[in-house]
């Protein structure tokens, strides 16, 4: 399946995730990183989860990772109905958060526990763009 086969929405940002959007529409995969504990953060936020400071910076991120796991969903309502089937996958980052997205690009029952992947952005609704992973090609 292709990230064009999956439906898109408008992004709807906040303060603390506006520079994160912006990049995607870049084509630049940001992370959050605690500059106290250097803890990697996903989801974007304020703070660190971990240490609870809030002197946080950006950093680029590299948008690789491996299928840590993922689902094979087969039925579906609404837009999603024909995007079947798709997977939803946790992928853990190389930085090491784990992020859930969507694994496209391979045919849904060749995606596997383990497998190299990386990040492609899919233009969505008002010039924003999401985030998808597909599989690393030797």
């Amino acid at each position: 399946m292709s990230a064009s086969d999956l439906p898109t929405r408008a992004i709807v940002a906040t303060v603390e995730t506006q520079d994160f959007w912006d990049a995607t529409a870049e084509g630049r995969f940001l992370l959050r990183r605690c500059n106290t504990c250097e803890a990697v953060i996903w989801y974007p936020r304020s703070h660190c989860p971990i240490c609870m400071s809030t002197d946080v910076s950006w950093i680029d991120a590299a948008g690789t990772g491996v299928v840590y796991s993922f689902s094979i969903t087969r039925a579906a309502s609404g837009t999603w109905k024909g995007a079947l089937p798709y997977v939803l996958a946790l992928v853990e980052l190389d930085e090491g958060p784990r992020i859930l997205t969507n694994i496209v690009g391979i045919d849904v029952d060749d995606v596997r526990i383990g497998m190299a992947v990386k990040v492609v952005f899919e233009d969505a609704i008002e010039g924003s763009a999401l985030y998808r992973f597909a599989p690393v090609t030797t």
